[in-house]
């Protein structure tokens, strides 16, 4: 288990399932949880997953719209920041340095403070643009994570897919190495 405080950011791109997943991993290993939802990402979080952010009690929520809340400061400690998933509008903002709202202000302190931010985009196919802003976060230090799971350890179900994003997610914050064995695959612990 782990005690290190992490901030998740869960925009309007498809993919809410990767956004549950790594939630429910993240408060079963312990993590301290801030979290933020654009408002976007209210609406496919319901529309996907038929939850809001009530059904995860052990998140402390803020409002896109809160400029005040304490992760849009530095000296708001966090270990990581993952915006999962991650829309192109969001990544493309960060990428040039724009925060429009919480989650994008939350991104930026993270690499102005040297932490680290993962970014899990789910969109297909990309542009140039996308290309070039994704290089672009590459470049300030961001972990570029495309939600495109492996299928050597052969899944059987769309839970077997999202842990596989999950596990290289929490791998990446946590600098461990996860090794992709049925023996420690998510669905099986």
């Amino acid at each position: 288990m782990f005690n290190k405080k992490v901030i998740v950011g869960i925009t309007g791109a498809s993919g809410a399932v990767y956004a549950v997943s790594l939630l429910r991993e993240l408060s079963k290993r312990g993590f301290v949880i801030d979290g933020v939802c654009s408002r976007l990402g209210k609406e496919v979080l319901q529309f996907e997953s038929g939850l809001s952010e009530s059904d995860f009690p052990f998140v402390n929520w803020y409002e896109s719209e809160n400029m005040f809340a304490p992760i849009a400061s530095g000296s708001n400690r966090s270990d990581a920041m993952i915006i999962v998933p991650c829309s192109m509008n969001t990544l493309s903002s960060v990428a040039c340095g724009i925060s429009n709202n919480l989650l994008q202000r939350a991104a930026l302190v993270t690499l102005k403070e040297r932490r680290k931010l993962v970014v899990v985009p789910r969109e297909t196919p990309l542009s140039v643009i996308h290309i070039e802003a994704m290089l672009k976060l590459a470049q300030a230090s961001a972990t570029i994570l495309p939600a495109s799971p492996g299928f050597y350890k052969k899944p059987q179900n769309i839970q077997d897919l999202t842990d596989f994003i999950t596990d290289r997610i929490i791998s990446i914050i946590t600098e461990t190495d996860t090794p992709f064995t049925p023996e420690n695959s998510l669905s099986q612990s």
